[in-house]
């Protein structure tokens, strides 16, 4: 199809366009044809072809989403040979690959490298890129040194570059450095916005502080900031290691009040303290509204409900969860089935923990028959 294309393209004799095959490269990486896109490059290099920086642009950005970082440098060192010289774009598409690929030292010296140009100097981008690396991998002390770097050389710092910051330092446990990039946000005309609240809440819940979490939550209720699934989850999560399950609760039923479609993820700490609490109605409950939310129990989910029911002696309820997970196509690992199995020898029920574990043997690929179905709220 590509070369049906750049035939017609050529029809008239004339050489390539340039625009016209950039343009076809691009439209081929949106449609994740980098192969392909790559070799029609490579076949019309001979023929009255000589690509220019959009062209590398097009293709360095394919090559670093498919992670393909090297050959991208491929493409950068050969720039040169054609008249062509890296711009910011470039740089800042490149670095960023390296960066997500871990290999932030190497864009850090690429970042080096644009400052001792005349023509082309580093962005709020290139910084970002290189200071969102070193955070991710834990090196706050060059990631801090990048930020001093960056303001004295004139570059302002985006709320982008103090959230990834705040998030770096709140992942090492240095809540103060993190609330010292917040309380900095606003003198470079940054505000702070879910994504920052969310990093410190993440933060202050891994040091073991979740009252001072709770408290930013009300400030963003203040603020109207509305939290997103993943500041739900982290506090809800830490609320349940505390073993505050009413408050996480009460955090739930807010959370079903929003346009927010949840994830099993958030709901199954919730559910798992509660069947350890012994509070099975509750937890059964919490999984009706999850269904009410189009959110849907999964593996862990199944297997909380099992456990769960199994500890307090309602077999007929567990075998029925059990029975409701295979029918709707999830598959119990071995803990979930060896537990019910343990669990229905020890209430006198051999019958069905012979055919628990039969069913659980068959190819995972074959329809299940059910031979009984105990109504449950799961």
């Amino acid at each position: 199809m590509a070369k049906k294309l750049l035939a017609e393209i050529q029809s008239d004799e004339v050489g390539i366009d340039i625009f016209a095959l950039n343009n076809l490269l691009n439209m081929m990486i949106k449609q994740n044809k980098l192969e392909e896109a790559v070799s029609l490059y490579k076949e019309n290099l001979g023929l009255n072809f000589n690509p220019d920086n959009w062209t590398f642009n097009i293709l360095i950005l394919g090559l670093c989403k498919a992670r393909q970082v090297d050959k991208a440098f491929e493409f950068f060192n050969d720039m040169w040979i054609f008249g062509c010289f890296p711009d910011i774009l470039t740089y800042n598409t490149i670095i960023g690959g390296l960066c997500r690929a871990n290999e932030v030292d190497r864009g850090h010296e690429l970042l080096n490298e644009i400052r001792l140009r005349d023509d082309c100097s580093p962005d709020v981008v290139t910084y970002t890129s290189v200071i969102s690396g070193y955070c991710k991998l834990g090196k706050m002390g060059k990631a801090s040194a990048l930020l001093n770097e960056m303001i004295n050389s004139g570059t302002v710092p985006s709320a982008v570059t103090f959230n990834v910051l705040i998030d770096g330092f709140g992942k090492v446990g240095d809540m103060l450095s993190a609330k010292s990039m917040y309380e900095k946000m606003a003198s470079f005309g940054c505000i702070a916005d879910v994504v920052t609240f969310t990093s410190l809440i993440d933060g202050y819940c891994r040091n073991g502080d979740v009252n001072r979490s709770l408290q930013l939550w009300n400030t963003m209720k203040v603020r109207n900031i509305s939290p997103n699934v993943y500041t739900f989850s982290i506090i809800i999560n830490a609320l349940c290691k505390e073993n505050r399950l009413h408050e996480a609760r009460e955090l739930l039923k807010e959370l079903t009040c929003t346009n927010i479609v949840p994830k099993p993820f958030i709901f199954n700490p919730v559910i798992d303290g509660f069947c350890k609490s012994g509070n099975l109605d509750e937890a059964n409950l919490i999984v009706v509204e999850m269904k009410e939310k189009k959110c849907y129990p999964d593996k862990v989910t199944y297997t909380i409900l099992i456990i769960g029911h199994c500890m307090k002696g309602r077999m007929l309820e567990a075998i029925g969860i059990f029975d409701k997970m295979l029918s709707v196509g999830c598959v119990p690992d071995d803990f979930a089935v060896h537990s019910l199995v343990s669990c229905l020898f020890k209430a006198g029920m051999p019958n069905e923990a012979s055919r628990v574990s039969t069913i659980s043997s068959l190819d995972n690929n074959i329809p299940l028959r059910i031979n009984r179905v105990v109504p449950v709220a799961a």
